[in-house]
């Protein structure tokens, strides 16, 4: 009888130590991705970055000479449609979407970027 309370303990112990284990990798599961963002400056990378950290993202990180943004996040917690939209919403236009004439219009003059506006 001893034995047998053992091994169930033991096994319900290394199940649930499993069962913790594997619910801890799906949580710290973190995906890449890149896109094309516009902007022109190191004030736009200071805006697009911080726009890009919302809850989720782990890292953002924009390249003001490859116009690229990195960005590690968690898909459990949010997606790359929702990451391209907050940027966005910052003023900066997106590969998948375009900011709103009203949020560029906020950019400062050196930060503008549509239709020729300002070359580096």
């Amino acid at each position: 009888m001893k034995t047998t309370i053992n091994k169930f303990l033991i096994l319900f112990f290394a199940l649930l130590t499993a069962s913790s284990a594997f619910g801890l990798k799906q949580d710290k599961k973190v995906v890449k991705t890149a896109f094309k963002v516009s902007g022109t400056c190191g004030f736009c990378e200071k805006r697009i970055e911080m726009a890009a950290q919302i809850k989720g993202v782990k890292y953002a990180e924009w390249d003001k000479h490859t116009k690229v943004l990195e960005v590690f996040y968690k898909p459990s917690q949010t997606d790359e449609e929702s990451i391209h939209e907050a940027v966005a919403e910052a003023g900066h236009d997106t590969e998948k979407v375009k900011a709103s004439d009203r949020s560029y219009e906020k950019l400062p003059s050196c930060c503008a970027y549509r239709d020729g506006a300002h070359v580096h």
